[in-house]
Formats: C-alpha cells, sequence, structure tokens
C-alpha cells in the first residue's frame, strides 16, 4: 500500500512552535515509511483568514526542512468538491436544516459546559427533513445542515491505542455546512484526504472527539478513511496550549531571531523520545529513530529555558 500523510495548515494566524511538532511528527512518520506527502491549505474560515498567512506557512515549513509533493492544494478552489458532498447525505436524509444560534443552544444546556466542545446540540431542529430547506430559504431565514449522530464509532489511534467518546456527550448532531454558505471543518477535512488519497492522518489529540465524526461521514460517503495518529499538544509553563500570552514563538520569530532550524528540530525530536538530547540536527536525519510510541504521553512543556538554549528569547 502506498503511504500518503499531509501537512494542512489553516492560514487563520502563523505557525509557532506548537504547529511545528505535530508538522515534523507528521512528516517524519509518512517519509520514515517511504511514504509520500501532501500539502494542502485549509482556508475555508474566510472570516478568519490573515492575508498572507498561507505564503507564511509554506515558508516555515520549508524552513523547518520539510517538503511536500506535487502542488499545494487549497480549499477554496474545491467547493463543488463539498458541494456534491452535502448533495449525497442530502439524498440520503442524513443531515437536516438547523436554524439554531450559539446561544439558543447555550440556553436551553441543562448545565453550564466548560471546553472547546461546548454544550451538546439539544437536537431542537432534529424533526426537520431536507424537504423543510426550500421552506426556510423562502421564509429568508438562515439555516445550517446538521448531520444525525445515531452511534459513536470507535477507533483505535496509532499514538493513543483504542477511543470510545460518545458524541452525544460530546457536541452531539454537528454542522457539516454553514448558514454562511460554506462547508465546515468536519466534512471539508473528510472529503479533502479522501481526495488526496490520504492514508495517515498526524495531528494534535486535541482533535480527538473530532475523529468519530469524520469517521461517520466516511461511512455515509462511502469512502475510506486513514490511519489517525493524535499526539500531545506543545503547551506554555502554565499547562495550557500555547498562545500570545507565553511570548511571540512564531516560527518566522525564530527565524528572524536567526535561530537555526535544525536547533528548533533537535529540539522537537528529544521532546518525542527521539534522540537523548536536544542537539541540533536535520529533520531528514531523523528518519531513522522515529517511532510514535517513543513520544511521551503527555503535553511538552515549552519553558524560556529552552527556547533559550537554541538562541531565542520570546517577546512577551
Amino acid at each position: 500500500m502506498t503511504r500518503i500523510g499531509r501537512l494542512a495548515p489553516s492560514p487563520t494566524g502563523a505557525q509557532h512552535v506548537g504547529n511545528a511538532r505535530t508538522y515534523v511528527v507528521a512528516w517524519l512518520h509518512a517519509r520514515s515509511r517511504g511514504g509520500s506527502v501532501r500539502m494542502r491549505i485549509e482556508d475555508i474560515d474566510s472570516p478568519r483568514i490573515k492575508t498572507g498567512a498561507a505564503e507564511q506557512a509554506a515558508e516555515d515549513l520549508r524552513w523547518l526542512g520539510l517538503d511536500w509533493d506535487g502542488e499545494p492544494v487549497t480549499q477554496t478552489h474545491r467547493l463543488p468538491l463539498y458541494v456534491a458532498a452535502l448533495d449525497k447525505l442530502k439524498q440520503r436524509e442524513l443531515i437536516y436544516p438547523c436554524t439554531c444560534t450559539r446561544s439558543d443552544i447555550a440556553a436551553a444546556a441543562s448545565a453550564p459546559h466548560v471546553g472547546q466542545e461546548g454544550p451538546p446540540y439539544p437536537g431542537t431542529c432534529a424533526h426537520r427533513t431536507v424537504a423543510d430547506a426550500e421552506r426556510l430559504a423562502a421564509e429568508g431565514k438562515p439555516f445550517a445542515w446538521r448531520f444525525r449522530v445515531t452511534v459513536s464509532p470507535a477507533f483505535t489511534d496509532l499514538y493513543a491505542g483504542e477511543q470510545r467518546i460518545d458524541l452525544r456527550e460530546h457536541g452531539g448532531d454537528f454542522v457539516v455546512w454553514k448558514n454562511s454558505g460554506t462547508p465546515a471543518y468536519q466534512l471539508a477535512v473528510v472529503v479533502d484526504d479522501a481526495e488526496m488519497g490520504v492514508t495517515e492522518v498526524v495531528r494534535g489529540d486535541d482533535l480527538i472527539p473530532s475523529t468519530p465524526r469524520q469517521l461517520l461521514l466516511y461511512r455515509a460517503l462511502e469512502l475510506t478513511p486513514p490511519a489517525f495518529a493524535h499526539v500531545p499538544l506543545v503547551v506554555g509553563e502554565d499547562g495550557r496550549r500555547l498562545a500570545k500570552r507565553h511570548g511571540d514563538t512564531r516560527l518566522a520569530a525564530l527565524r528572524d531571531a536567526g535561530v537555526r532550524p535544525e536547533a528548533l528540530v533537535g529540539l522537537l525530536a528529544w521532546s518525542c523520545g527521539w534522540v537523548n538530547a536536544p542537539n541540533a540536527i536535520a529533520a531528514r536525519d531523523l528518519l531513522p529513530q522515529v517511532r510514535l510510541a517513543a513520544i511521551p504521553p503527555r503535553p511538552f512543556v515549552l519553558t524560556g529555558a529552552l527556547l533559550r538554549s537554541i538562541g531565542y528569547a520570546p517577546a512577551t
């Protein structure tokens, strides 16, 4: 079987050290097994897209020593593929038009909910059928399309092992098409990975709850899913995922400060347990050492001392 991995930066902001770790792991995992790597720019989140961020992401990846096969794919150029997938879901009555706003869902929640998933969707619009969309449109009522969740597929993660998540508690019926007329992340990424022939997806473990949703879509669209590996994130000294509060950890900032890419790659390789010390090393030189099982099962804490060790003092 031909192995195909992918790098999928989103140009909603600059790429930082946390992104770099996941990219390096994904690239090495595919390349170390003789696989190819595809590149995709995930730019369908148009209100948040930053001008020039896609070009910057590609430059950041090249600086790290990562490459890809073929021309990059851009999501905003692939709308017909997403429309075709949506139509297939409509034909099978697997989705329904939903007029609920976020405030409606929050108000209907039986208890306060903390976390990125938000409160589970209460099923307010689940009684509707696809045919109701025509009436809602005629009435001028904006609506999104939600996928009906009837089961929660378990899956075996290449890194984290067996995963069982009850989607009824983690979001419930989920949006596949926004009321703005654009595909949601869950639908777009499934269509893209299938069309690009991706066989393995390596990403951060914050996306584990997305995987059963995507597996439902693969099943509904009669597509073959890839294998998934979700690795721990990079966090600051406060234990929270990297953000501006931790100082400027953008790859562009490191590059402008004169940090050698091999120094950062060596630090990241050490954080993954592939080398015994955080010494400078090129990404390609790590190919013989790559093992997902060696990555510690906890977030990697990026300290100021570690950044200074590679010649960088982040601005705050």
